[in-house]
């Protein structure tokens, strides 16, 4: 696993031994960022949420190509050490929080600090019905920019709703039994 583009480019990025984290495959990855420049544009000043962060490889791709700040989320203190781990190998402490919580706690604490996000990276455990909750969620609390990209990675047997109080599915892809789901506010005419 490595930081595909932009200034930290090639960094090697640290793993977890054995199969209970599934990070985000290279491929996968370098897909979703294409994706993101060709139908969203760069990311240049962006504030990014990386929600179940795990190793922190969807944040850090983001501030490697330009992010202004990354906030990273997860409650398990392996991926947390990780995830500092990985920070630090690209140099990018600066631009970065971390906040070891649930989802849901971190979530809040960024509602009641008023933070709002242009990205955010949703990769829960597969199959748990995490998706809906988290997007509900994210809506609720009002932490999305008028012009957020929400993006979920999910199993292809988990379909997550088409719309979600005005986020609406623009993209969806699959890579074997991984789904890629692209979320934004559409303009409705």
């Amino acid at each position: 696993m490595r930081v595909i583009s932009g200034t930290a480019r090639g960094r090697r990025l640290a793993s977890f031994r054995g199969d209970k984290i599934r990070p985000t495959a290279d491929k996968v990855k370098g897909s979703i960022f294409n994706i993101i420049a060709s139908n969203f544009g760069h990311l240049d000043n962006m504030m990014v949420l990386d929600l179940f962060s795990g190793t922190g490889s969807l944040g850090i791709e983001a501030l490697s190509r330009g992010a202004a700040k990354t906030v990273f989320i997860d409650e398990n203190p392996g991926s947390i050490n990780i995830l500092k781990e990985n920070i630090d190998t690209c140099g990018f402490a600066e631009r970065s929080e971390i906040i070891q919580a649930t989802v849901e706690s971190g979530i809040n604490l960024l509602s009641k600090r008023g933070n709002r996000f242009n990205l955010v990276f949703l990769d829960p455990p597969y199959e748990k019905g995490l998706i809906e909750k988290t997007v509900e969620e994210i809506i609720n609390k009002q932490i999305l920019d008028d012009s957020a990209v929400v993006i979920a990675e999910h199993s292809v047997w988990e379909q997550p709703l088409m719309e979600y109080d005005g986020l609406t599915l623009t993209d969806r892809r699959k890579y074997g039994d991984t789904e890629i789901s692209f979320y934004s506010f559409e303009k409705h005419q």
